[in-house]
C-alpha cells in the first residue's frame, strides 16, 4: 500500500468519526431504520466470518473448521468469555484434524 492511499483512508476514517457528532443533532434516523442498519450489521459481519472461515485461501477449509467455527458460535451466541470461545473453537477443531477429520 502507498503512502497515498493510507493517507486517503486516514483521512476518510477521520472525516467519518468527525461527521458523527456534528450531525448527530441535525439528522433524525427513524426506528425503523436503526434496526434494519443493525440488522445488515449483523448480516455482513456472518457473511465475513462464513467467507473467511469455509473458504480461506480460496478454498474449502473442511469440515474440521466448519465445525470449529459452528462451535465458537454457538459459544459466542450464549454469551460465553471472548477468550474462552476462542479456545473451544481452536479445540474443537485441533481435536477433530487429529483424529483425521479433513
Amino acid at each position: 500500500m502507498t503512502l497515498a492511499v493510507v493517507l486517503a483512508l486516514a483521512a476518510g476514517t477521520y472525516g467519518i468519526r468527525f461527521a458523527g457528532p456534528q450531525l448527530r443533532n441535525r439528522i433524525t434516523v427513524p426506528a425503523r431504520v436503526q434496526m434494519l442498519l443493525s440488522m445488515a450489521a449483523t448480516a455482513l459481519l456472518l457473511a465475513l466470518v462464513a467467507v473467511n472461515a469455509f473458504v480461506p485461501g480460496g478454498k474449502f477449509g473442511g469440515w474440521a473448521l466448519a465445525a470449529g467455527v459452528f462451535v465458537g458460535g454457538v459459544a459466542a451466541w450464549r454469551k460465553v468469555p471472548f477468550v474462552l470461545v476462542v479456545v473451544l473453537a481452536a479445540a474443537t477443531t485441533a481435536a477433530l484434524r487429529l483424529v483425521g477429520v479433513a
